[in-house]
């Protein structure tokens, strides 16, 4: 629902010469049963120019192949176009009310040379920070030919992932291409889905470009969410462990629940609950403890190595419905470092897109030294190791300024003690050598 009283599909799609049909929805109110339904397209000023509405008025550009059918007893009316034109494509509003501003929900409209060849649009809905599955049809399987996934536009089907390996920088990690082999068809699985991710999308084999086996699908985010946000980064230590806390719906009756390694659009499967174990993960990783009743399960990877950072994939499944969910773990080096309050420098952490990042500081410098991976190096003339991006860093400059800052106001104690003991010296040595005289004058 886009509003409390008023929605609909977010997305049409339709072929040259074709037609399409949408529907609004609204609430039974005796105002919205007799008030002015309108479907409007907006121009490239901003400005809604009405296409139909039920005062009778139709524009000249769409007489003849336009239609409204308002059914009030049911809260909903019906929008149909018919012998599109590509200039048909853009955005529209299906609305209430006397004007074009009042309560509406707005919809893209893709015209497409080819739309007809691919069957009629599917419609996905997702939750915000949830998972989706797609399915896509076989197509064109001859030749081994790679299956894709891409954004439609106005300007074509802008490539997200495929099965070469290529996924674009905003689905890193997300996005899984899962060939059927004995049907020929595949899945798309999508997660940590965003608001942004809503659209319409081509799924298809080959070329891009050859359209004849591209299914749109429409996708459609809810702007609300069940789900909690849950850290998208674990760190480890090398030699250390890490448990995993995976999340699925427990009324979702999944028959498999799983851990994959995701790299370049794959997921290699590492351990599941009916006790598989990728043979490179022998004796270091398992499934510790499952709790059907509240959809959750834990995975525990110890003897952790340098290699093993990286995307990893919670998943169950039920059927070709796969709810996933992704994370990255990240894997430092085993340190030791000064826990003096006292003694510490004030360090400047880099910027970082996951707090979790700033939970476990690799390196925190003293006055004058540098505590780095269990080393001991003098820091006002050397540079710093190389640290990795999201640990706390003081540069070799920072240090020295605190180290002489600390001596400037150590001189400024010293000093002036100094400068009195000399005199209470002098005073003394005077005042003896004048009682000397006045003895010796006896």
């Amino acid at each position: 629902p886009v509003s409390s009283t008023l929605y609909g599909s977010r997305f049409l799609t339709g072929k040259v010469g074709g037609s399409v049909t949408h529907q609004c929805f609204y609430s039974i109110t005796p105002a919205n049963k007799h008030d002015r339904k309108y479907w409007c397209k907006i121009a490239g000023s901003g400005v809604c120019y009405t296409v139909i509405s039920t005062t009778g008025y139709t524009s000249k550009d769409h007489a003849g192949r336009v239609s409204l059918e308002d059914i009030p007893q049911n809260g909903t009316f019906m929008v149909t176009m018919a012998e599109l034109k590509k200039s048909d494509t853009g955005t529209y509003r299906c609305g209430i009310g006397t004007t074009n501003r009042d309560l509406y929900v707005s919809l893209d409209l893709a015209v497409l040379a080819d739309a007809g060849a691919s069957g009629p649009t599917e419609l996905v809905w997702g939750e915000l920070r949830g998972s989706v599955t797609v399915l896509c049809p076989p197509g064109d399987t001859q030749g081994d030919e790679k299956r894709f996934w891409c954004k439609l536009g106005r300007t074509g089907c802008a490539l997200i992932a495929d099965t070469s390996g290529y996924v674009g920088k905003s689905y890193q990690g997300r996005i899984l291409i899962t060939p059927q082999k004995s049907s020929g068809a595949f899945k798309i699985l999508i997660n940590d889905l965003k608001k942004e991710d809503s659209g319409l999308y081509g799924c298809g084999t080959g070329r891009r470009s050859g359209g004849d086996s591209l299914q749109v699908v429409a996708l459609q985010v809810t702007a609300a969410s069940t789900l909690p946000k849950r850290p998208k980064f674990l760190s480890g230590t090398v030699g250390g462990s890490l448990s995993l806390k995976c999340h699925y719906d427990p009324k979702g009756n999944y028959e498999k629940k799983y851990l994959c390694r995701w790299k370049e659009a794959g997921c290699s499967l590492l351990v599941d609950a009916d006790g598989f174990v990728h043979e490179s993960y022998e004796g270091r990783i398992q499934i510790a403890s499952s709790d059907p009743e509240n959809g959750t399960y834990t995975v525990v990877m110890s003897h952790l190595r340098e290699e093993d950072a990286g995307w990893y994939w919670c998943g169950a499944k039920n059927g070709h419905t796969e709810h996933t969910s992704s994370v990255k773990l990240r894997i430092q080096k085993e340190t030791r470092s000064s826990q003096d309050p006292e003694t510490s420098t004030l360090v400047k952490p880099t910027l970082s897109s996951s707090p979790a990042a700033y939970s476990t500081p690799t390196q925190r410098s003293t006055v004058g030294l540098t505590y780095a991976t269990g080393t001991v190096t003098e820091s006002t003339s050397t540079l710093l190791p190389t640290t990795p991006p999201g640990t706390f860093v003081t540069s070799p400059g920072e240090i020295y300024h605190e180290s002489s800052s600390r001596e400037s106001r150590l001189l400024s104690v010293v000093l002036p003690a100094l400068v009195l003991l000399i005199f209470i010296t002098i005073t003394i040595l005077a005042l003896t050598k004048t009682k000397l005289r006045k003895e010796t004058g006896k």
